[in-house]
């Protein structure tokens, strides 16, 4: 059986496949090696994040072996939301997002030992590409203030927890131009910024002293043996040629390491 794995968040995972998306990308370059798995929730914030974690994570499925080799979660955009005054909305106060997020983490770490985790802190927004994003009453729904806050508060929780995480809030900054490249509407990642998402993720999961390893290039391909129906050798007419773990596009302009 492939293995899995499973990414479970709100929009910036269900939408992570639009265009050249990050998902997409994972999909591509584990194809025939790994089952990419999609579980997001858009508009959805931790806690209800909390409440399905043990659907998309059944124990039942646990206990069968089933467990994915790898989970990558993402809360966060929406507990920042600022507080609406009828106590409605996604707004989760930090402190209770922190919970939230390690309940997750623990949960998955009692069920299913043998998933390695991947945790995403909140990016920033483009402030002035983002339309709707002042209330009725005049204030700001978003801020990069507050993100910031909710970032660095869940970097702080994996870091103490070991759990390996991607600082999104630094990374989609390094660019200067980020505000005007990495969002298709100040939120949700364009192809530049799902490329920079995307190469970090295989940063870590390359550098991460995991057992057994699951780097894209290393990972063994699904019925990859020799075949006398693979295509014709093109240098050789007597023999075939093994295309199964060729990359595509391939070539001296292939930049995924």
């Amino acid at each position: 059986m492939r293995p899995k794995f499973v990414l479970f968040g709100s929009s910036i995972v269900q939408y992570n496949h639009y265009g050249e998306g990050w998902g997409a990308t994972l999909a591509h370059l584990y194809g025939r090696k790994v089952d990419i798995v999609l579980r997001g929730y858009a508009g959805w914030n931790s806690t209800r994040g909390l409440q399905v974690v043990d659907d998309i994570f059944p124990k039942i499925s646990i206990e069968q072996r089933d467990q994915p080799a790898l989970a990558i979660v993402y809360f966060g955009g929406n507990d920042s939301h600022l507080p609406h005054p009828s106590g409605l909305g996604p707004h989760v106060r930090l402190e209770e997002y922190i919970q939230n997020m390690c309940k997750i983490a623990n949960y998955l770490k009692i069920n299913s030992p043998k998933t390695r985790l991947i945790f995403l802190s909140c990016p920033p927004i483009g402030d002035e590409q983002t339309e709707g994003n002042i209330d009725a009453f005049g204030k700001a729904i978003r801020t990069n203030e507050v993100r910031k806050q909710y970032s660095d508060a869940l970097l702080n929780m994996c870091s103490h927890m070991n759990i390996k995480a991607i600082d999104l809030w630094s990374l989609i900054q390094r660019r200067d131009d980020w505000k005007e490249v990495c969002f298709i509407d100040g939120i949700h990642f364009s192809a530049e910024g799902s490329e920079m998402v995307s190469k970090e993720i295989i940063k870590v999961i390359k550098e991460a002293e995991w057992e057994p390893n699951l780097y894209w290039k290393t990972m063994p391909v699904e019925f990859g043996e020799d075949s006398p129906f693979d295509p014709i050798h093109p240098l050789d007419p007597t023999k075939t040629i093994n295309i199964s773990n060729i990359p595509f596009p391939h070539g001296e302009d292939w930049e995924w390491e």
